[in-house]
């Protein structure tokens, strides 16, 4: 019996028989070769994304990869230390679904299998962020200058600002590291609920927020640092279906005054303009999707959710 396979074990194996006080042996038995693959890996997807409005719903799916069945999965999120899901139920459904999602479920999420007794179980997944935007939060996150997008080696302003006090508020963010932080921890300098980054580089792409002492927190905002000449400008918060939307093509360090960009939606061309801006003067939920920014010489700048919020509305009840 092997208890725990391991790479090690692998080979080709045989056996032979004894008996009586001569020891007489049989004949060795015939050859069976024994295959260990690689380490099974539990690999974690949502559905439909992980960027959604509170009251939305999303799935998480969790496989272990070129394996066979009889796995049981368990959900963990990341707040920031590890921790198990406590309205999950640890099962052999490999699914965990948010419905309604609400605010302060926004985190950083994991899952693992386990089969076999003893149990073998598989490392952590990969990690997959879930961003629930608010409807109406108490405090917003401010970013100067006002964009999702930036060159590597700008500087970079996050405020938490809101109609009441917000004493006690501070900046976090889930950057490529895999963890989340504070801005002092890593990034920047903090002044009051105001953290500033004075020289960005590529790895302070990720998900930024406010987070106030009691675990209440603020509508989260992307931020992509980009090292190449085009970003793409576009709406840091989600537009309200109706507003105006205007989307600017950036070029690095641009002393011209002529700019040559083509707009894409989706993967598919929507609009080449010469002065690299579009404006759509009333938005629609169709208007939602991912864009980005295509220049003949310089490139393609990152792309950009945009996402579309509906109307709210008061009903007014008349006697």
């Amino acid at each position: 019996m092997i208890s725990s396979v391991t790479q090690y074990d692998r080979g080709t194996y045989t056996c032979r028989g004894y008996r009586g006080r001569d020891s007489q042996s049989s004949e060795i038995s015939n050859a069976v070769t024994l295959t260990v693959s690689g380490e099974a890996q539990a690999v974690l997807n949502v559905s439909p994304q992980s960027w959604l409005t509170e009251r939305d719903s999303v799935s998480l799916s969790c496989e272990v990869r070129d394996s066979s069945t009889g796995w049981i999965f368990s959900w963990y999120r990341a707040v920031p230390h590890v921790e198990v899901l406590s309205d999950s139920i640890r099962g052999a459904g490999g699914s965990y679904t948010l419905s309604p999602a609400a605010l302060h479920q926004t985190g950083v999420y994991m899952c693992r299998a386990e089969r076999g007794e003893p149990a073998y179980q598989t490392q952590y997944s990969n990690t997959q962020p879930l961003w629930i935007t608010g409807l109406s939060p108490l405090v917003s996150l401010i970013i100067s200058p006002s964009r999702t997008q930036h060159f590597s080696g700008d500087s970079l302003s996050l405020s938490c600002e809101g109609q009441s006090d917000s004493t006690g508020w501070r900046v976090r963010g889930y950057t490529h590291s895999g963890s989340v932080s504070d801005c002092s921890s890593l990034w920047g300098s903090v002044t009051g609920s105001t953290c500033t980054i004075r020289y960005l580089y590529t790895s302070h792409t990720g998900v930024y927020w406010c987070q106030s002492e009691s675990g209440g927190s603020s509508n989260p905002v992307n931020i992509t640092v980009h090292n190449g000449d085009v970003i793409l400008e576009s709406s840091v918060h989600p537009v309200t279906e109706g507003d105006p939307l205007t989307l600017h093509c950036l070029l690095h360090l641009n002393i011209t005054s002529h700019l040559r960009a083509d707009l894409y939606k989706d993967g598919s061309l929507i609009q080449t303009q010469t002065a690299g801006e579009m404006t759509i003067r009333t938005v629609s939920k169709s208007d939602e999707g991912v864009y980005y920014c295509k220049h003949p010489e310089r490139g393609e700048s990152p792309h950009s959710w945009v996402s579309v919020r509906g109307q709210n509305f008061t009903f007014l009840l008349l006697h």
